[in-house]
């Protein structure tokens, strides 16, 4: 049946509508990431946003401009007064397929261990790994659909997923088929971004080189073969670059391997020691790079001439006690910096509102900088900013709406979006709403 509407919904009235980016920006770079497109309404006039029946955003403006032109061609209205929306949040790195836990390592870490110390002593990824094998891809995937659902109470509407935690390739298989089975299942509202993370962790019993070599001659081909069948979908491919895991040089065959198979270069550089992969990876072109700690000023020169994006972690700072990577250098010299939770048994969190306060509190950020970085540019990190991370006309209608006139509430509530997020949109589509 033919509706008589020509477009699914109107949101109108609403205090401000943050766009983030208005002309077709696929980053948000230096002062761009503070001087954010809005439209700000008044007592006399609200702001109004129009959603087609595919899905994607179609007029935006002032009430007094869209109402009188849209209004009576749509067919749900929803009054947004006292309101204001934003582009639905993007978490550019996650962990979100595992089982078990690890809060006794939460405890090592309080008396003095630090992350090494406990990968080194076989805890960490390795406990992880044996979770991993004893767990039904049933059992993970109930998991894993639960955690989806968190990341979206708290706004998420597009999230990098990692394997990672199975390190042999019949267990990755196994962590990548349950992220895969999230691409299919309509209750999943999010989207998703799928990166192998097979290179996670030296496997107990084989040095580096032995890993590398069965990743780049077993696990990599095999992949590339389901995916070349329809089988699989994989987005990225991941390695955790750092020494005594795997060093620069069997990162970049890694990298190099994945790229030919299609994948995009997205991973872990410079968290602990400086090994000058970041130089690396801007060489390969790499769409991003994760944690950045110890990231040198020749990596940020580097990062900025090729574009690749920053995704900072400031919970694995954090919680490590770790210095914090230099955004503000990062920013100030035009590199690209996204967020992610960096959920995982090491650093348990679903909330992209508290990282960006996090990112505001230790990393010197601004509001108006850690939403760029929680949209556009995490989306970009991805390779999906043409299409997610900012409220234009032609884009996907993903959006947050914030039980406030003024959308930094989002942040500055730390702790618990309850208050603040009332409404989560995916597609079009009112995905949560608060109770």
């Amino acid at each position: 049946m033919t509706s008589k509407f020509e477009y699914k919904l109107l949101i109108h009235s609403a205090a401000q509508i943050i766009q983030v980016a208005d002309s077709g920006q696929n980053v948000a770079i230096g002062k761009n990431m503070r001087l954010l497109p809005t439209i700000q309404g008044n007592a006399d006039d609200g702001c109004c946003l129009v959603i087609d029946y595919k899905g994607k955003f179609a007029a935006i403006g002032l009430n007094s401009e869209i109402k009188s032109a849209y209004g009576d061609r749509c067919e749900e209205w929803y009054d947004a007064t006292g309101q204001s929306v934003v582009p639905g949040l993007v978490d550019g790195h996650t962990h979100t397929v595992w089982a078990g836990d690890r809060v006794h390592e939460f405890a090592m870490k309080l008396e003095g261990a630090t992350y090494m110390d406990i990968h080194n002593a076989g805890g960490g990824i390795h406990s992880t790994v044996q979770s991993i094998l004893k767990a039904s891809e049933d059992e993970l995937y109930t998991l894993f659909k639960s955690r989806l659902l968190q990341l979206l109470k708290s706004g998420v509407t597009l999230v990098e997923c990692k394997s990672g935690y199975g390190v042999d390739f019949q267990s990755e298989l196994k962590l990548l088929r349950v992220i895969n089975r999230g691409l299919r299942d309509p209750e999943v509202k999010s989207d998703i971004s799928v990166t192998y993370c097979g290179a996670h962790a030296v496997p107990r019993g084989k040095t580096a080189k032995e890993a590398t070599e069965d990743i780049l001659t077993n696990q990599i081909p095999k992949l590339k073969e389901l995916c070349d069948k329809g089988e699989l979908h994989i987005d990225n491919i991941d390695v955790f670059c750092e020494k005594g895991v795997f060093e620069v040089e069997d990162t970049k065959a890694i990298l190099k391997a994945g790229q030919s198979a299609g994948w995009k270069l997205n991973f872990h550089a410079e968290e602990f020691v400086r090994l000058h992969s970041v130089e690396m990876g801007a060489e390969l072109n790499a769409t991003a790079m994760s944690h950045l700690e110890e990231i040198s000023d020749e990596g940020i020169k580097a990062m900025a001439e090729k574009g690749c994006v920053a995704t900072i972690l400031p919970t694995t700072a954090y919680l490590l006690h770790l210095k914090p990577p230099p955004v503000r250098k990062m920013i100030e010299e035009g590199v690209p910096v996204a967020l992610g939770t960096d959920f995982n048994p090491n650093a348990y969190c679903l909330s992209m509102p508290f990282v960006m306060n996090l990112a505001c509190v230790t990393m010197g950020m601004t509001m108006n900088e850690t939403l760029a970085a929680a949209t556009l540019n995490s989306a970009a990190s991805l390779n999906m900013s043409a299409n997610h991370g900012s409220i234009e006309v032609g884009k996907v209608a993903d959006a947050v709406i914030v039980d406030s006139p003024r959308w930094q509430h989002l942040v500055y509530q730390m702790g618990s979006t309850q208050p603040t997020i009332k409404h989560v949109i995916k597609s079009g589509q009112f995905v949560y709403s608060r109770e």
